[in-house]
């Protein structure tokens, strides 16, 4: 490596770094960050174009107010007649958006008073179509029309298309607390097209369809097909949700009192073995014993020591 590279002596590497350190590092010892500007009373505006503040300067959620104010205002001569000077309202508003070009400061900021050479400058002010005054006429024509905007009409769709999702929503949970209710069963055999009775659940559905108007054209057929609300899926999240209600109701009714756990076996119809849990208090209301089912756990066998070694029916409580 010393053949290449030439060792560099310590006792020269340490002064030179102290040096450069000292002479050549300025460490400020105090920061000011710079503070963010207040807001700005807009009926507090001055009208006149010499006293105005520059866009820059305000708050940057209140530019596009304080520009809406001035072009609802019109333009200003300035009050002090000696001044005598021409401003660009347009030019003004929305010097910051667009590119700069040469003397266009003179009619945002300090005004051109040159009248002998006025419809020489103005002209070139003007300039052609791609031009900074130009640019600023149109964002001053497009900030008024913002209700004709992509923006505006994409934001309006958004909220159209939640409102329906809203409909849709709703009528599943109606739908779903009424065959809750009623202990109904909401699958059918056979819920194609073609079927006579799809289930419980969408014929409920096809029947509060026919008699609200409103969710008739937002559901079922009149829905996206990715966004229908029906599928088995969204049933049990449904019925997963009310089940959670119904658990933290019956756990508020006990509280902070003594209760009894209830474990048993209970297989269903297709002989597979289950737990079921319940739930034995006292209601304090009314002095009454009650029993309230929580949930079901599948295990393998109902031996009292599989029963009681299954750790899955602690998530009943924890879900």
């Amino acid at each position: 490596m010393e053949r290449y590279f030439k060792r560099k002596s310590p006792e020269l590497a340490q002064p030179a770094t102290n040096d450069f350190s000292r002479e050549n590092i300025n460490v400020p010892q105090s920061s000011s960050i710079p503070s963010m500007p207040k807001l700005i009373d807009l009926n507090q505006l001055p009208s006149d174009p010499h006293d105005r503040k520059r866009i820059l300067d305000c708050h940057p959620n209140q530019r596009d107010e304080i520009r809406r104010a001035y072009i609802l205002r019109g333009p200003c001569r300035p009050e002090d007649v000696k001044l005598d000077k021409v401003f660009c309202l347009p030019c003004y508003l929305f010097n910051d958006q667009v590119r700069t070009q040469v003397g266009s400061d003179a009619f945002v900021s300090e005004g051109f008073g040159g009248w002998n050479k006025m419809q020489e400058r103005l002209e070139a002010h003007i300039g052609k179509v791609g031009s900074v005054h130009n640019k600023a006429i149109k964002n001053c024509d497009a900030l008024m029309r913002q209700h004709q905007s992509i923006v505006v009409a994409l934001h309006k769709q958004s909220d159209i298309t939640k409102n329906e999702y809203r409909i849709r929503l709703n009528a599943s949970i109606d739908v779903s607390r009424y065959l809750l209710n009623g202990l109904l069963p909401f699958r059918g055999h056979d819920e194609s097209e073609k079927s006579f009775h799809r289930g419980h659940f969408l014929e409920l559905m096809k029947y509060t369809q026919n008699q609200n108007e409103g969710v008739r054209k937002v559901t079922l057929k009149n829905a996206p097909g990715n966004s229908q609300m029906v599928s088995p899926k969204i049933q049990k999240d449904i019925c997963h949700c009310f089940a959670q209600e119904i658990l933290k109701s019956i756990l508020s009714e006990i509280g902070d009192h003594v209760f009894a756990l209830l474990v048993d076996e209970s297989s269903d119809v297709s002989k597979k073995e289950q737990m079921a849990i319940v739930l034995r208090y006292v209601d304090d209301t009314c002095g009454l014993v009650k029993e309230r089912f929580v949930g079901l756990v599948h295990v393998k066998e109902t031996s009292v020591l599989t029963l009681k070694s299954v750790d899955e029916w602690r998530g009943v409580f924890l879900q």
